[in-house]
Parts: C-alpha cells; sequence; structure tokens
C-alpha cells in the first residue's frame, strides 16, 4: 500500500506520513549527535550516534501530546548541534573529563527544556515570533555556517585546531576514502531527488554514502573493521555508552555540579532555549500557510519543553519541529498529532532493530549530510537585500549576526542578536513618523457651534490651536522627532492638543519631552491639551497615573487630560474667543427674542409679532427636548443654556453631533422638509428656549412677507456655514 493509496482521513494516512518523516529525522539525528560528541574524541562518536536516535525517538513520541501544532514532527535538529557543539569544543577546551562535559551537556539541555516550558506558561510564544526576520536569518545561517566549518575537517579527515587551515590547504593531509564516501553522500543527496521523490533526500545520502564505503572497503581491508577504525561511528555502546548505570552516574555527576558550573551554561541554556522556540514556531507558520490551520504557539512550547525535559533525563539529543520531517510528514498524508507520535515509534523499532547496523554508519557520510543540510540552510536570497537602500541596513544586521557567530560563537550571537532586534525596533520606529495626522484650528472645530462673529475670530485666530493625532510608540527613539516636527508650531501656537487614542506605550523620555513642550507654550501664555489618553495601555500602564507620577500634571503646569477630542477643540477655542474679547455665553442672562443672532435686525414690529406666536420653554439640565423620529415642525431657539445633539446607535453609546449655546436655534431640519426628527436633542444645562411652530410661523408669513422671505434667507446662510465647515473638516481628515 502507498501513501496515494491512503485515504486523506484514513489513519493509513498518519502512518505514511509518521514513517516517511522517521526516514527524513534519523539520519540527520545520527549526524547531529556525532558532531556533537566529535570533541569528545574518536571513542565517543557511538555514543554520539545513539544520544541521537534517543533523541529522535523521544522527541517525536512526546511533543505531539501536547496539540499545539498537530501536524509537527521534532527531532534533532541543526541549532541544537551547533550550541550543544559548541559547549562540548568550550569544555573540553577548559580541561573537563569527558563524562563531567556530558554531565554539563545533559544539564544544559535540561534546563533549556525547563526555559522552553517558562515560555509557553508566561503565553511568551507570540513574542517570540516578533524578533526580527534579519536577526533570525542571521542567526540561521550562522548555524549553517559553524556547522560547515565543523563538518569540513571531518570530510577531508583532517583535526581541527591551530593547523586546521594548513591541513584544508595541503591535499596530501586529506583522507581520500573518507573524501570518496562523504562526496558520494553529498552527489546521492542533492541529485537522488531528481531521480526519485519516494525516498528523502538525507537516506538516499546516506545509502550513497554506505554504498560508496562498501566499494571502498574491497579496495582497503582496513575499513572492515570496527575496532580503531576512524571512518565509521563504531559500537554504540562505547565509552560514552547509555546503559541505565551510565545514566544514573551522569546524573549524580550533573547534581554533584557547584554554582560555577552552572553559571558557564546558563547563557547557553538560555541562547539554546530561544534559538528551538525560534525554529520551532517559524516551523508551524510555513505549516499554517501550507494546510490553512493556525497553531497554537504556548501549548506548542509547552510541548517543546516537555520532549526535550525528557529526552535529555534519557540521554538524548535535544531539539525542535524540524522543517524538512514536517514537510514530508504533510506531503505523505499526515493530518493529526498520531502520525508525530509514528514517527516516534518507527524511530525507536529502527534503533532497536538496527542499533548494531549503526555501528557501520561512516562518520563522512554524517559531515557530507550535515554539509548539504548546512548549505540548504543558510539564506542565500538575504543577498537580494544589497540591491535596495531601503533593505541595505537588514543585511547589515543579518551579516553581523553571522560574523559575530562564526568568530565569537552563538551565544555572543544571541547578545547581538538581541540588541540588534532592538536598534532594528528603534530604526524602523524612527522612519515612521508618530505624528498620524496635524491640523490646526482654521481647519478642524469643536462640535460646540459658534455664532457668526465668534465663527470669525476662530477662523482668524484659529492657526495658534495645533492639533496632533499621534500613533504607536512615545519612547526615547521617536521623541526627538516628534519635538523637531513640532518645533515651528511652537513659536506661534497657544494651544497644542495631543490626540493620543492610538498611542501604545509611553516612556519617561517622551514625559519629559511633553514637559518640554508645555514650558515652551508657558512662554506664550499656552496650554498642552492631551485628549483620549488611554487609561490603561497595552503594557499595562495606567497613563493617566503614569503622567501624575512623573508630575506632568502637577497644579503648577498648563497640562489638562481632556476625556475626548472635541472637549479639548471646546476648551482651546474657548481660550481663544476670550482672547478676542468674548465672554462666556454661559456666564451671560437670558437674551431676548431681538438679541438672538437669526433675529438681530429685523423690523420690531415683525419681532413683536413673533414673539406672541413664540412659546417660551424651559427644559432642566438631563431632559430630553425631542427624541429620534418624534413627529413635529417646531423650531428652537436658545435663550440660555446648552443643547447637545446625540444620534442613538444601536450597538453602543449615542454618537455626539454637535452642541448648541445660547443665542443660537436648532431644529430646523424638520420646521422646513416636515419630516421626523433625525437625532435627539437634549438639555446640557437647565436651558430655556423659544419655540416657534412651522404651521404658526407660516400664518405670520402671511401678514408680514418680509419677516418670512429674511428668516429664511439667514436660515440658508447659517446652514451654508456649517456645510461649508463640515466639508472643510472632513476635507482635513481625508488629506491626513
Amino acid at each position: 500500500m502507498s501513501a496515494e493509496a491512503a485515504p486523506p482521513d484514513s489513519p493509513m494516512a498518519d502512518v505514511w506520513g509518521g514513517l516517511a518523516a522517521s526516514l527524513v529525522a534519523l539520519p540527520s539525528a545520527l549526524a547531529f549527535g556525532v558532531s556533537i560528541y566529535a570533541a569528545l574524541g574518536p571513542d565517543w562518536a557511538g555514543a554520539g550516534a545513539l544520544s541521537g536516535l534517543i533523541g529522535a525517538a523521544l522527541l517525536a513520541l512526546v511533543a505531539p501530546l501536547s496539540g499545539g501544532a498537530p501536524r509537527l514532527i521534532t527531532a534533532p535538529c541543526a541549532p541544537a548541534a551547533a550550541v550543544m557543539g559548541a559547549l562540548a569544543i568550550d569544555l573540553s577546551g577548559r580541561g573537563f573529563a569527558p563524562e563531567r562535559t556530558v554531565a554539563l551537556m545533559g544539564l544544559t539541555a535540561l534546563l533549556s527544556a525547563g526555559f522552553q516550558t517558562v515560555y509557553g506558561l508566561l503565553r511568551g510564544g507570540r513574542l517570540i515570533k516578533f524578533i526580527p526576520y534579519p536577526v533570525v536569518t542571521g542567526y540561521m545561517s550562522g548555524v549553517a555556517v559553524i556547522i560547515f566549518m565543523s563538518q569540513l575537517p571531518k570530510l577531508l579527515g583532517v583535526h581541527g585546531g591551530p593547523d586546521l587551515p594548513r591541513a584544508l590547504m595541503h591535499p596530501g593531509a586529506w583522507n581520500w576514502p573518507g573524501l570518496c564516501v562523504g562526496t558520494a553522500t553529498m552527489a546521492a543527496m542533492t541529485l537522488g531527488a531528481r531521480l526519485t521523490k519516494r525516498l528523502p533526500a538525507a537516506i538516499l545520502g546516506l545509502l550513497g554514502g554506505l554504498a560508496a564505503y562498501g566499494l571502498l572497503a574491497v579496495l582497503y581491508p582496513a575499513l572492515r573493521t570496527l575496532e580503531h577504525n576512524p571512518l565509521v561511528v563504531g559500537p554504540l555502546a562505547g565509552s560514552g555508552g547509555v546503559s541505565v548505570g551510565a545514566l544514573f552516574g551522569r546524573w549524580r555527576a550533573a547534581f554533584g555540579l557547584g554554582p560555577s558550573d552552572l553559571s558557564m551554561i546558563l547563557t547557553p541554556a538560555l541562547t539554546l532555549s530561544v534559538l528551538l522556540s525560534i525554529d520551532t514556531l517559524k516551523t508551524c507558520v510555513v505549516v499554517d500557510a501550507l494546510t490553512r490551520s493556525r497553531h497554537d504557539s504556548d501549548r506548542t512550547l509547552l510541548g517543546q519543553g516537555a520532549a526535550n525535559a525528557v529526552t535529555a533525563l534519557a540521554g538524548g539529543m535535544v531539539g525542535a519541529g524540524t522543517m524538512g520531517a514536517t514537510l514530508v510528514n504533510i506531503t505523505s498524508g499526515g493530518r493529526t498529532a498520531l502520525s508525530g507520535v509514528l514517527c516516534g515509534v518507527f524511530s525507536l523499532g529502527a534503533f532497536l532493530l538496527l542499533g548494531r547496523l549503526v555501528a557501520w554508519v561512516p562518520v563522512p557520510a554524517l559531515a557530507g549530510i550535515l554539509l548539504v543540510v548546512a548549505a540548504r540552510m543558510y539564506d542565500r536570497k538575504s543577498f537580494r537585500l544589497l540591491r535596495q537602500r531601503s533593505t541595505i541596513v537588514d543585511f547589515a544586521v543579518g551579516s553581523a549576526v553571522i560574523v559575530v557567530a562564526v568568530i565569537s560563537g552563538l551565544i555572543a550571537a544571541a547578545g547581538v542578536g538581541l540588541g540588534l532586534s532592538m536598534l532594528l525596533f528603534i530604526h524602523d520606529q524612527i522612519l515612521s513618523s508618530v505624528i498620524r495626522r496635524k491640523t490646526n484650528g482654521t481647519q478642524m472645530f469643536s462640535k460646540r457651534r459658534r455664532l457668526p462673529a465668534e465663527r470669525e475670530a476662530l477662523e482668524r485666530l484659529g492657526s495658534q490651536t495645533i492639533v496632533c493625532e499621534l500613533q504607536g510608540s512615545l519612547f526615547f527613539g521617536t521623541t526627538d522627532q516628534l519635538f523637531s516636527e513640532l518645533e515651528p508650531d511652537l513659536a506661534k501656537a497657544r494651544y497644542l492638543i495631543f490626540d493620543m487614542r492610538r498611542i501604545v506605550s509611553v516612556d519617561f523620555t517622551a514625559a519629559h519631552m511633553l514637559k518640554q513642550i508645555e514650558d515652551h507654550l508657558h512662554e506664550r501664555g499656552g496650554r498642552l491639551l492631551i485628549s483620549r489618553a488611554p487609561k490603561s495601555l497595552p503594557t499595562g500602564v495606567d497613563l493617566q497615573r503614569y503622567f501624575d507620577e512623573v508630575g506632568l500634571m502637577k497644579p503648577s503646569r498648563n497640562v489638562e487630560l481632556l476625556g475626548t477630542l472635541d472637549d479639548a477643540l471646546a476648551l482651546a477655542e474657548d481660550g481663544l474667543l476670550a482672547q478676542a474679547g468674548f465672554q462666556p455665553r454661559e456666564s451671560q442672562p437670558a437674551v431676548g427674542l431681538e438679541q438672538l443672532d437669526l433675529l438681530r435686525g429685523l423690523d420690531p414690529i415683525q419681532v413683536d409679532a413673533l414673539r406672541r406666536e413664540a412659546r417660551e420653554v424651559s427644559v432642566k439640565a438631563g431632559d430630553l427636548v425631542f427624541k429620534l423620529a418624534d413627529e413635529g415642525d417646531d423650531f428652537y431657539l436658545i435663550r440660555r443654556g446648552q443643547v447637545r445633539i446625540d444620534l442613538p446607535l444601536p450597538s453602543g453609546p449615542a454618537h455626539h453631533i454637535t452642541t448648541f449655546g445660547r443665542g443660537d436655534f436648532f431644529g430646523e431640519v424638520v420646521f422646513l422638509d416636515h419630516g421626523r426628527r433625525s437625532a435627539d436633542a437634549r438639555a446640557v444645562t437647565d436651558t430655556d428656549l423659544y419655540v416657534v411652530s412651522r404651521e404658526r410661523f407660516d400664518l405670520l408669513s402671511r401678514e408680514h412677507p418680509e419677516l418670512g422671505l429674511k428668516v429664511f434667507a439667514r436660515l440658508a446662510k447659517t446652514l451654508a456655514v456649517r456645510l461649508r465647515q463640515a466639508d472643510t473638516e472632513i476635507r482635513a481628515l481625508q488629506d491626513a
């Protein structure tokens, strides 16, 4: 039965997926394990192979049980090989005995698994995915370069150390049988995929290496023995064999380590946990795109942590969700977590049944597999970033991570990557302005309707009010840019309004910058008005309390927090009108009919005639004057107080349209078209009104035609002014 014969929803589809994935994972696991233990000496190659096999089996068995990413296959991977291999070299270079080095490596793996579990519990899965792509690709490419440099000597059969460059340049020092085996492996791995898609490339490479070794063994009798044969893995139960007794001895040694030992492995463990998490989540994102599914990052990390912990305790090599095995699993029919578990079962079966044959696996063949893996892992597409000036910084970041990883190791590259992540964030923030929209008081007005004389004053003085809608993060990387953009306006502005509805974070540097802006405004007798400041930012900070704590809201400062942008605009307009000599209308007594702006200058006889038809009505604060859809033809003139016009919404609070004050009028739409009310009208304060019905006004107009003409003409002019003002605001919004 073939994978194509199994229906997609059949359990056999998961069987074929798991089998195919195990064929991909096993050769790589062998190669990674051997490469890690190579620093301990040739006698430890078998222990390395055994560690890789245990990792391939246990990781695939345990990780799928979390359910975070059902199709994901977890196996030993290149980042783990690079970090653990570098750690093994470092510890061996310090003179540590192999047994102690192995114990420290196991404890590092266990500590890394613990970190991954913490990431999952703290819901850090989404945060890890936010590491910039240039840093991630640079790190992975650095891993590829390290693996390539570590495996090239094994392919050529030369030793590392100071004499390595000289040995690489002298073909006479090369082990030619090993080079032939490795070359055959790489050729089979790269060219075999063109001949068949049924067998994974790693299996083809391993078979090619075994075939080449078999042919060479005919010519070289020394290759037919296991003992003292540097070209094969050797017995799995060698010096570093993982028997039950050896495991207990290893963990006894690990628990006997002191604080100085733990300090040595803390950074490698943290680096390993981040790398494995990134590698896993990157694979999950690709799987989501291919299968139109969505993984659970946090549950996935918990599963990875548990799998790596179990594997580390059993003496196996830790790993991550790997791209190759996972994609093979999907294309072979794997659909559920069962395929991952079966991958582990097949890997365990191969370990139990074929363990003795693993001893004959050529080390150069494993080196050849890793060289191909490294070549495929290196992100050659990153060189395209050099084509555009806008992406040169991203290329430089990735290249810097690679260079540091190769020269100083992955641990140093982790710190560089973290620092460059911060620099990239600051760089991107600086390039994008925190000012989403900037207008002034001649383009944006409050919803409080002003009388014609007041409007003329605001149009003349409105440029002294600057309105800025901010967005994103106000922090040390963007404050200088914001101040520079506003500096020309501060020389003439009296009121600066910051609309902070879209702000997500504010730091102390930004708060200090706001104080500087307030100082500039204070010199001109102006004020800083902050509207719609979020009570709680996404970071959990109470912004209003924070401003109070940093001293921005002291009574001695001319700074005010306002709930809405309209409140801020109205306050600025009131200040400008006071500057122009206008008294606040709320503090003035009720006006007579002849003092209303709409009727000012009319013949006293006509005004008296209208007074006889008008009704005087008083409305308490909070009471409705009329509500949406009411019938009526009344027209309202305000003698005293304020009336707010709101549009009720079925799915939330009412939308505030405008507010009318003393001397103004409202309700003219129904007065003109005899329709229904289009909004609610509610008294903001105790309000006195004149009420004129259209029916009575029509009768009055027959007796005084000139009165009717003048009133309708003034109504039309006022409505035109209001429409023009609304058009100006809409245009400003559209331009922004």
